[in-house]
């Protein structure tokens, strides 16, 4: 599975190829036995275990500190106990996130007509604020934001307000910044946004409803020393949109994923593309990039109903325009097939996401996909620019 990661073997079995891959796959690690949580999320975030198992540093498993297999990190394997009970107590939002870190939950949705997309993703230690780089980074707590994303033909939206620790409630199922919030009723995540955009300021309100229909308990280590760590919380997901500012109602199919990281962003990567697809019966998560030292990284999933993940091959390159930023961009697909940019939802300096029109393990799918530049993001012209869009409030 490319340098060093030929085999993964876990509780469940040994998913893996023999096949060589240019670019490195990231890390694996088995969230299972931890606690009975919805709940990768806070198994990665740093959840202390059930009241049966002992004690142990949190972070430990992603360290590669507790229940290492021989030849680690260089095979990468994690065995733990099974377990299946996913459900039972929901999202944890009281994550301790160090100096330097960051800790993001990430949503997109499109409608069921394909006309509407939304992203809505909170952030602790918000790894694109200005104002958090300037400060130092010593508190993320000081810098969080619930940035919210609308589009389509009826009306869009785009609002990023950044509130101080005096603004930021966090607590296991709650996490509200300023007047948004977010909180699981013991079925879905419910999110109340109540902002204004920048730099025109309008009213950007209403309630999304996130309810899994799927979900995924392995979290994945994106770098050798775990620094950060990506998982798919619930990768097919059924939401409904009921925004009063713009007058927007509608449902359609969802994905929720979670990061967390102990260093800035841009000191991990230098650059990276990532998609997700549903397909008929199983979700398609594609991601690769390259990493601040120059080595790349790649990973191809597929996560079937049972939220089971195979590693699959990676699908063939397949270039996408530029972005009106001229941010490069490029996706996989079936050999031969050209995919299409369907709709840019968000073309910033140093980042997009688009609706894509392509083809993947012989199905015809449409993809949410982002390219990320950190490269561009540290450039001091965009970040003389990025007050503009994500405002500070100190009251």
């Amino acid at each position: 599975m490319g340098t060093g990661y030929a085999q993964r073997e876990f509780a469940a079995g040994t998913f893996g190829s023999a096949s060589a891959h240019p670019a490195e796959r990231m890390r694996p690690v088995s969230l299972d036995g931890w606690s009975p949580l919805w709940t990768g999320l806070a198994r990665v975030g740093g959840l202390l275990g059930p009241a049966e198992r002992p004690a142990t540093d949190p972070w430990a498993l992603l360290r590669g500190r507790e229940h290492l297999s021989p030849g680690w990190p260089h095979e990468g394997r994690v065995s733990c106990p099974a377990s299946r009970r996913l459900l039972a107590d929901g999202p944890r939002f009281d994550t301790v996130v160090p100096p330097g870190g960051y800790a993001w939950w990430y949503i997109d949705a499109t409608s069921a007509d394909g006309a509407c997309g939304l992203t809505v993703i909170a952030f602790v230690g918000s790894v694109f604020s200005p104002y958090y780089k300037l400060s130092g980074r010593h508190n993320p707590d000081n810098h969080c934001a619930i940035n919210v994303s609308l589009n389509g033909p009826r009306g869009s939206a785009w609002a990023m307000t950044e509130r101080t620790a005096r603004q930021v409630d966090r607590a296991r199922h709650h996490f509200s910044a300023g007047p948004s919030s977010m909180r699981w009723d013991g079925e879905a995540l419910v999110i109340d946004i109540a902002e204004f955009s920048a730099p025109l300021p309008y009213k950007v309100r209403g309630t999304i409803r996130v309810t899994p229909e799927m979900v995924c308990s392995t979290a994945f280590a994106l770098d050798p020393e775990a620094r950060h760590r990506w998982h798919p919380v619930a990768p097919r997901a059924h939401v409904e949109v009921a925004m009063t500012d713009p007058g927007l109602r509608w449902s359609g199919a969802g994905y929720f994923d979670s990061n967390f990281g102990d260093e800035p962003l841009e000191d991990g990567f230098a650059d990276w593309h990532w998609s997700r697809a549903h397909l008929r019966q199983d979700v398609a998560v594609l991601y690769e990039g390259r990493r601040r030292d120059g080595t790349p990284f790649d990973l191809a999933l597929r996560m079937d109903r049972a939220g089971n993940w195979h590693d699959v091959d990676q699908p063939a390159p397949a270039p996408l325009p530029r972005t009106g930023w001229l941010i490069e961009r490029t996706t996989r697909a079936d050999a031969g097939f050209t995919p299409r940019v369907v709709k840019t939802w968000v073309d910033a300096p140093f980042y997009a996401r688009s609706k894509l029109s392509t083809r993947l393990f012989g199905e015809n799918v449409d993809a949410v996909h982002e390219s990320l530049s950190l490269d561009r993001f540290r450039s001091t012209i965009v970040q003389g620019m990025l007050p503009f869009r994500m405002p500070r409030a100190v009251w």
